[in-house]
């Protein structure tokens, strides 16, 4: 299975820090954000990796390469203007899921977690277009996204709303209908909510979405706590 990491945006709420670096390049923990993405993706069996990016995107593939640092195989999507989430996904396509290939992972490039991406596998139904892993509402979004099922489907309104971590697994069906151009993914999952085609998986771990200065240095104290530095 092939994944995509999204790494196209401008990081507005980083700056001054993004001003000269694209975000998923910010170090916490002695590494680059996206490394961990990289690492943790090789070791849940994935053999190629795209990554999309815009602003400062060069700087990105003259760190990462050709991903061999990482044990992954790794393809650039440029996007000359940010086509926003299912855009760059849309643009991607052929590269994430080429003739005979359904699924593929997606992973926001601005957030850090624990969870095994191991255990993100198509699911049993056949109708099922998405599986997105949910977490609990950080402070910043208490207002959460979507709310999980007893029967582990994700419906766009409901209580007990949960927040949707950026993590992914989803199917070409949803993108190739798209006309290329700049789209967001949040309409694409919820039409497909609508006909009870998405699964959701829910995790109590680590997860951080990696938005302000602040939540980068709250990270580089996690890890290096965690690593006893």
């Amino acid at each position: 299975m092939n994944a995509m990491i999204l790494a196209a945006g401008r990081g507005e709420r980083m700056r001054p820090l993004t001003l000269t670096t694209p975000k998923p390049l910010l170090h916490a923990g002695g590494k680059p954000l996206i490394g961990y993405h990289l690492e943790n993706l090789r070791h849940a069996g994935v053999e190629k990796v795209v990554i999309n990016h815009s602003w400062l995107g060069e700087q990105i593939e003259q760190t990462l390469d050709d991903g061999r640092d990482y044990g992954v195989s790794l393809v650039y999507s440029a996007e000359p203007e940010p086509l926003e989430t299912a855009g760059g996904i849309r643009q991607a396509l052929e590269l994430l899921a080429p003739e005979g290939q359904d699924w593929f992972m997606v992973i926001n490039g601005d957030v850090w977690t624990d969870f095994d991406l191991a255990i993100l596998v198509p699911p049993e139904d056949p109708a099922c277009r998405a599986v997105l892993v949910l977490v609990p509402n950080p402070p910043q979004h208490q207002e959460g996204d979507f709310t999980l099922t007893e029967d582990g489907y994700v419906v766009a309104d409901g209580g007990d709303r949960l927040t949707f971590a950026g993590i992914s697994l989803l199917h070409r069906e949803l993108f190739a209908g798209l006309a290329p151009g700049y789209r967001r993914l949040a309409p694409v999952l919820t039409e497909a909510m609508a006909s009870n085609r998405v699964k959701g998986l829910y995790h109590t771990g680590v997860w951080s979405d990696i938005g302000t200065p602040e939540r980068l240095g709250a990270l580089d104290r996690y890890l290096c706590e965690k690593e006893g530095r």
